[in-house]
Parts: C-alpha cells; sequence; structure tokens
C-alpha cells in the first residue's frame, strides 16, 4: 500500500479505545484539530500534517495498528462555524457538542468561535487481523 503515516485518537485512558471502534465500524468519518497542532507531530504515534490521499495507520493507546484509513479531505474551519458533516463525521449529535467536547478536552486552550482547526475527513480502507 505504500509509505503511511502513523495517527492515535486520544482516549480517556489508555484502555480507551472508544473513538478507534467507531472508526472500525464507519461511525467517525472525521477528526479535528487546531490549526497549530494539527501540523504538528505528536510522538512515535502521530505523524501529523496529514493530506489528501495520505495511507494512515490508527493505532490504539498501546501502540497497536487497529486499521488503516486513507485521508479524503483536508479543510480549515471556524470553531463557532462547524460545518454538519464535520461534527457528523466526528460522531456528535450537533455542533454545540462537537465545540462543549473540544472545550472540555483542550482546557489549556482559549477556544472562542474565530479559532480555526483543521479538519481531516477519511475512509477506513482495512481492518488489522486481531492481535
Amino acid at each position: 500500500m505504500g509509505l503511511r503515516k502513523k495517527l492515535t485518537f486520544w482516549g480517556a485512558h489508555a484502555d480507551d479505545d472508544s473513538l478507534v471502534l467507531d472508526v472500525i465500524a464507519g461511525r467517525k468519518t472525521v477528526t479535528a484539530d487546531t490549526v497549530e497542532d494539527y501540523y504538528k507531530g505528536y510522538g512515535e504515534l502521530g505523524d501529523g500534517a496529514y493530506a489528501a490521499g495520505d495511507l494512515i495507520d490508527v493505532h490504539d493507546l498501546r501502540g497497536r495498528r487497529r486499521c488503516t484509513i486513507r485521508a479524503t479531505e483536508v479543510r480549515v474551519v471556524r470553531f463557532g462555524d462547524i460545518p454538519e458533516d464535520v461534527w457528523r463525521g466526528e460522531t456528535f449529535a450537533s455542533a454545540d457538542e462537537f465545540r462543549e467536547v473540544h472545550v472540555r478536552c483542550l482546557p489549556h486552550l482559549d477556544l472562542h468561535d474565530d479559532v480555526e482547526f483543521v479538519t481531516l475527513h477519511f475512509e477506513l480502507l482495512e481492518v488489522a487481523p486481531a492481535s
């Protein structure tokens, strides 16, 4: 499949695979981060700076490859104007819920309407064999 990047979805604790399981089930098709953080790597399991067409191995918080996705689109959106395809793709019931959860998960940031987020839209390509 060519050179792959790496990505991890953060959970509430080391055994929280809920976001990875949502990707595998086809419910989660978007992830988002601030512009500043999107283009930074975050360790062994997060390359950052994903672009449309990238093949990305998704790892759980224990470092196991769980699936492979393909980036289909990268878009910049304002925190105060989250499009429906973004909040639904992130598995939220509304834009308000998207904002509430991100404020709670990113308490160190001053998230206001004009903050820009990068959204990574993706499709599931392959589920890794159980190990």
